[in-house]
């Protein structure tokens, strides 16, 4: 089944982040394992991030596996499944649609599986990691029609 190799991955995903040291309370990555190996190459300084580069990414990104991400306007991130985070940083822009996500504290430079990519209408994303599709939660404001 479809469903229950997804699931499969998803948790083999949450177990190599939780070995590798992957996440971390700070945003900025301080305080993740360096002996991770998820990158042999340097990395460089996160960027500045402009709002209207990550715009259509910002808010919560539903997924079938009881987990989601959640982004805001200053690019900052989180993965979460079951109260745990599994991720968190920052989503640099790569233009397209496509997002490389920061790891311990920098930018890889280059694109990874770590990141995800939005469709074309922005209403579905994708993360790289599992290759699952989010759907973007919907905000109510509690204004009637807005």
């Amino acid at each position: 089944m479809r469903v229950r190799s997804t699931v499969l991955a998803a948790c083999a995903v949450s177990a190599v982040l939780a070995l590798a040291g992957c996440g971390g309370e700070k945003a900025d990555g301080a305080g993740e394992s360096a002996s991770s190996g998820a990158s042999t190459a340097p990395l460089g300084p996160i960027p500045a991030i402009k709002p209207a580069d990550v715009k259509p990414l910002v808010g919560r990104w539903v997924g079938t596996a009881k987990d989601y991400f959640q982004f805001t306007a200053d690019g900052s991130g989180v993965w979460v499944r079951g109260g745990q985070k599994l991720w968190s940083g920052t989503a640099i822009p790569e233009g397209g649609g496509k997002y490389r996500f920061s790891w311990q504290g920098g930018d890889p430079k280059t694109a990874s599986y770590w990141g995800v990519t939005l469709s074309e209408k922005n209403t579905k994303l994708v993360f790289a990691g599992t290759n699952q599709t989010y759907t973007k939660a919907v905000a109510h404001k509690g204004k009637g029609k807005g």
